[in-house]
């Protein structure tokens, strides 16, 4: 589902070196959980892989499409959520999962299903027809997340997506990204809750001053035989 090979990232015209050889898999049907420090290349990964950034080397492959030859049709297969819920503020709720779901060509019978499914999951349903600019960070975040899978996209790329949102709405999102894979898509999405990635990813990979440092299932993270938790690998790997 998402091939990345060899991908670097630079600023500061080549002196600071974001992301370094970059090769990671991810298969039809995971949740895979990218870690790592502030700074560590999280970000700079998840842009470059959605089109928001320009790689200096390197290639992605999302649902079998390369990203740089075929940009438009790659991110036809992908929803998108950001670290940080920059909305339209002088749209409604309404009119920008409209936009969204016009954006990407949906119908009218599918996008009224979807809007009514993920509005109520999400219980914005009552919040829709006000401005997003009255709304809550945690409200924000939930209309981004609304607006990114109108299109029920195969991949999710999600980049602290549970950051805002109250516990009821994390829980529901989470089994909602199980459900997801269970269907045969993929996930990859970041976060520095690592209690969450524990319990909720099939694999994990651990980035470090732009390099990939860690992969695998948590039994293989423990290198089998050992009963540490993700903190305590994690902190390990990254030497906090």
């Amino acid at each position: 589902m998402i091939d990345i090979k060899n991908l670097s990232k630079s600023y500061n015209k080549g002196q600071t070196k974001a992301v370094d050889d970059l090769t990671l898999h991810v298969k039809a049907g995971e949740i895979f959980g990218f870690l790592g420090p502030n700074g560590a290349g999280k970000t700079t990964t998840i842009k470059s892989m959605v089109g928001l950034l320009t790689p200096d080397s390197g290639s992605i492959s999302l649902a079998g499409i390369d990203a740089s030859k075929n940009p438009v049709e790659a991110k036809e297969n992908i929803g998108y959520v950001p670290d940080n819920p920059d909305v339209y503020d002088r749209l409604t709720g309404i009119e920008y999962l409209n936009f969204m779901a016009d954006v990407y060509k949906v119908s009218i019978d599918d996008r009224k299903e979807r809007m009514d499914y993920l509005l109520d999951m999400f219980n914005l349903a009552d919040a829709v027809g006000d401005l997003i600019k009255s709304y809550s960070h945690g409200m924000k975040q939930k209309i981004v997340l609304t607006g990114a899978l109108l299109h029920n996209p195969a991949i999710w790329i999600l980049d602290e997506p549970m950051v805002g949102l109250d516990p009821k709405s994390s829980h529901l999102l989470k089994e909602f990204m199980r459900k997801h894979c269970d269907q045969g898509n993929t996930v990859f999405f970041s976060t520095h809750v690592l209690e969450v990635a524990e319990r909720l990813c099939d694999r994990i990979g651990i980035i470090n001053n732009g390099k990939l440092i860690a992969m695998g299932t948590m039994d293989e993270l423990r290198h089998g035989d050992q009963a540490d938790s993700l903190e305590n690998i994690f902190l390990e790997l990254t030497e906090i």
